[in-house]
């Protein structure tokens, strides 16, 4: 555990260089027109294969974006959307969308107790991540979710704790798991 957690911090760390305090979140909400047809300008998701991104931390949408767009994380969408963008634009969008305040709720009668234990950790159990190398999943859909299990699972999708973790999760674990996360609402502040 104490590995994870000395590893997560080197990617905190070095995602830093990308969070910058000279990054524009105006200029980010700009650049964000060419996202809201899947993420919505708010990053409220408006179809179910695309993830939320409203209130992620800039150090994660940072991350991804650059994964997307030198090729360490491939999409259809994504990797052509993410191969125009800058540094700077990168910045500015974690920027952006990390500005946004969201909340999260668990249906009514529904315990935190109840949350996926393997989960916890990195995602909250209400779905709002508590560590900035995780993302979000609070009201992600079903069908995201189990698509990202799997594609750690298999290791079509890289990241050293989630391909460990989904490694060890058979079907309906996953799928239990993403039934909690897919439960709780989701709301974008602004």
């Amino acid at each position: 555990m104490m590995r994870l957690i000395v590893l997560l911090g080197g990617v905190f760390f070095a995602q830093m260089a990308l969070c910058a305090p000279d990054a524009d979140p105006q200029n980010g909400r700009r650049l964000a027109r060419q996202c809201k047809t899947c993420h919505g300008i708010d990053g409220a998701s408006t179809i179910p294969i695309a993830p939320h991104i409203g209130g992620e931390s800039a150090t994660y949408i940072a991350r991804q974006l650059t994964r997307f767009r030198d090729g360490a994380r491939v999409h259809e969408m994504m990797s052509v959307v993410a191969s125009a963008l800058s540094d700077a634009d990168i910045r500015d969008l974690a920027a952006w969308y990390a500005s946004i305040p969201v909340s999260a709720s668990l249906p009514d009668a529904v315990a935190n107790s109840g949350a996926p234990q393997k989960c916890v950790a990195c995602h909250g159990a209400n779905g709002l991540a508590v560590h900035p190398d995780a993302p979000n999943l609070a009201g992600e859909s079903l069908v995201y979710i189990m698509t990202q299990l799997k594609a750690f699972r298999s290791g079509r999708r890289q990241h050293q704790a989630m391909n460990k973790i989904a490694a060890g999760l058979r079907d309906a674990e996953m799928r239990q798991a993403a039934q909690w996360f897919a439960a709780i609402t989701f709301r974008v502040s602004r």
